[in-house]
């Protein structure tokens, strides 16, 4: 049921998983006794990173799109992203027969521009630092009359994205605590209309040190907007959480964790080595909560969604390198 702070329910999320079912991968739940070891805790990591186009984010892009009237679908689609909504929208739009158009940061890397353009969208680049993508994105909307489908601010989106949470929590139901990556919050609202609905699930946002706009906008109560964040998780390189989807992490959030890009590269090789999974940044974040020791939950059940895969090859190598 959707109430003033709410925009969107978990009937919602409910029918978003009607619509993609058969559409969007099951995920799988992946396990390491070595990773509960190092954690104390029993971990539980829904790979999304294995979902169609490598990320969650086509989970909410198929289903704003699959939403559109005939007249809407022949006019096509506008999205700015910094890569995986973008890859999301442009698959997501290539199996309804939709045109689509993506605003994209010029230095997105080569992997998430490549594989925009594979899936049949038209790209057009701005400066992240001295551009306003979303302006860019309305006027493209307003002149060729096409649909603009944000990375997270509708209702459909979030809805779209709570689908993960839907079936992490079927699959591994009595979890105890559980981390989502945040940016500008779509996942994070998607996932606690579920966890609401499992009594002392505690949900956390998580997100890097040096673009933490959701901490300090729970912590002084209402959105606070910074500068463009310099850090590796470039999926969380957003400025100020979003109008709809703060609300619902204020309201039913346990709180807002930050990790340094040092611990997101510890957590990546870890992932690489030890769990044979190739994540990128912005996906490892609930792992470096763990790894790093910032989740005080000893002998907890901690699930993580391990958020998308989409990393440039030579951009990985050079983390996992890194000293």
């Amino acid at each position: 049921m959707k109430t003033a702070t709410r925009s969107v329910s978990y009937e919602d999320v409910v029918a978003a998983a009607g619509r993609l079912r058969g559409i969007a991968h099951r995920t799988p739940v992946v396990t390491s006794r070595t990773l509960d070891e190092l954690c104390g805790m029993s971990v539980f990591l829904k790979c999304e990173n294995l979902q169609r186009m490598g990320a969650f984010k086509f989970r909410g892009a198929y289903n704003r799109i699959s939403q559109l009237s005939a007249d809407e679908r022949k006019r096509g689609v506008v999205a700015f992203s910094s890569g995986n909504h973008a890859q999301g929208v442009a698959l997501a739009a290539q199996l309804l027969g939709v045109p689509a158009v993506i605003v994209m940061p010029s230095d997105a890397t080569a992997a998430k521009l490549d594989a925009t353009r594979e899936y049949g969208a038209e790209v057009v680049l701005y400066d992240r630092q001295t551009m306003n993508r979303g302006k860019i994105a309305a006027d493209l909307a307003q002149e060729r009359g096409a649909t603009l489908v944000p990375p997270y601010d509708d209702p459909h989106i979030i809805a779209g994205q709570g689908t993960a949470a839907l079936e992490f929590l079927e699959d591994v139901p009595d979890l105890d605590v559980l981390l989502v990556p945040v940016g500008g919050g779509g996942l994070l609202a998607g996932t606690a209309l579920v966890a609401e609905q499992y009594a002392g699930l505690k949900l956390y946002g998580v997100e890097p040190e040096a673009g933490d706009d959701f901490a300090q906008s729970l912590s002084s109560g209402e959105r606070v907007e910074i500068a463009v964040p310099k850090t590796i998780a470039d999926g969380q390189q957003t400025t100020m959480p979003g109008e709809l989807t703060f609300p619902i992490a204020k309201e039913l959030c346990a709180g807002i964790l930050t990790v340094s890009d040092d611990e997101l590269r510890a957590a990546l090789r870890f992932a690489f080595e030890r769990l044979k999974l190739v994540i990128e940044p912005s996906g490892a974040c609930g792992l470096a909560v763990l790894l790093a020791g910032k989740l005080d939950a000893p002998g907890a059940r901690a699930g993580i969604v391990v958020s998308g895969g989409n990393v440039d090859g030579a951009h990985y190598a050079q983390i996992l390198t890194a000293v």
